[in-house]
């Protein structure tokens, strides 16, 4: 058995946990998610505590017990504060913008690169930095990663998009070697 499938989710103020037909759906002030409960799990919910308990006691069982309360937990943190990835564009002349539904970078390439904005997620840009806010972990982490994808940051200088938490390994650029018969 997962250590953390046992551990049970307290289930804040103003969230509501339901099971109805095999389907999990969480609500709270910042929106609803569903999430398709597999038969192998069992729900408890008493005094604001859910507990998932395993049916079976077969590997590929055990192995989605622990994935399960891990999702679960990650709706209810989701509707009750929400979830924010933060992108820092490093480089000269790099720029972000919102217009209409798109986020539109440029980032060095000869053209502007669009992404569209779907739904449930939030961007603001601020300056050089894109915040990143929605209800669904796996979403918002998600498009943050894709965002990233387009220009990774590089080594040398260190130019692309990255995480404003995320540490960049520099590399040593050309370094003029001095060779035995070289002139000085």
């Amino acid at each position: 058995m997962s250590k953390l499938g046992k551990k049970p989710i307290t289930i804040p103020f103003g969230v509501q946990v339901v099971v109805e037909n095999n389907i999990v759906k969480v609500s709270g002030p910042k929106g609803n998610l569903e999430y398709p409960l597999r038969l192998d799990c069992d729900i408890e919910i008493e005094d604001n505590i859910l507990k998932i308990s395993s049916k079976r006691d077969d590997k590929f069982s055990k192995s989605l017990f622990g994935l399960t309360r891990a999702i679960i937990q990650n709706m209810v943190i989701g509707v009750k504060d929400g979830f924010e990835k933060v992108l820092e564009l490093v480089g000269v002349g790099y720029r972000a913008e919102i217009s209409n539904d798109k986020l539109i970078l440029q980032i060095g390439f000869s053209h502007p690169v669009e992404v569209k904005i779907p739904e449930g997620i939030e961007f603001k840009v601020e300056k050089n930095k894109i915040k990143i806010n929605g209800i669904n972990k796996q979403q918002v982490g998600e498009i943050a990663a894709k965002i990233r994808a387009i220009r990774p940051p590089e080594p040398y200088k260190g130019k692309g998009i990255k995480y404003t938490d995320e540490i960049i390994r520099r590399k040593p650029g050309k370094a003029i070697a001095k060779t035995e018969g070289a002139k000085e």
